[in-house]
């Protein structure tokens, strides 16, 4: 690994621990910090925190704003992911089609209500053997058994979580 591979590594591991003890900043400061974690990563000249940038199709099964995946997808891509937006209140036959035309690494959603829980279960059910599904959003705190049952292999609670399980994850 090169010394700017670890740079960025490290710049994106203190942001998520500075987020997960302190809390996350408003929108605003979510957005700068994307932004300038983009700059870094290009003056660094670096694709991301992996040498090869994987894929990660977003969507949402019942959540009409994206609020919380906009934010997602924004850092996704900030730290090197490739992402391909279905966009919001997509069909789990949407979804299904999606990552078996693209063959992501990730399936990113976001899971706003308990009735998505059969439509979830079919999507991992379904799912290229190589995609993980990893999915934000209320249920997961109202519920800590939904991502067991449904086949979600990582419930991010934030921003900062979904950025400590990518620097962990191994693509």
């Amino acid at each position: 690994m090169d010394e700017a591979y670890n740079a960025f590594r490290a710049a994106v591991g203190s942001l998520a621990d500075q987020w997960i003890a302190t809390g996350l900043p408003s929108r605003q400061g979510l957005d700068e910090a994307a932004g300038n974690l983009a700059c870094l990563r290009e003056r660094l000249r670096v694709n991301g925190i992996w040498d090869q940038s994987p894929a990660m199709v977003t969507a949402t099964l019942d959540d009409g704003l994206g609020q919380g995946l906009a934010i997602i997808e924004k850092f996704a891509v900030s730290v090197g992911i490739r992402s391909i937006r279905l966009g919001l209140m997509q069909t789990p036959e949407a979804v299904i089609d999606a990552c078996r035309r693209h063959q992501p690494n990730y399936l990113g959603l976001t899971i706003l209500q308990f009735d998505t829980e059969d439509d979830l279960t079919c999507i991992a059910s379904q799912l290229p053997r190589k995609t993980r599904i990893v999915a934000g959003g209320p249920v997961f705190a109202g519920d800590p058994d939904f991502a067991g049952r449904t086949g979600t292999h990582f419930a991010a609670k934030n921003v900062a979580h979904f950025l400590k399980f990518m620097l962990d994850a191994v693509c």
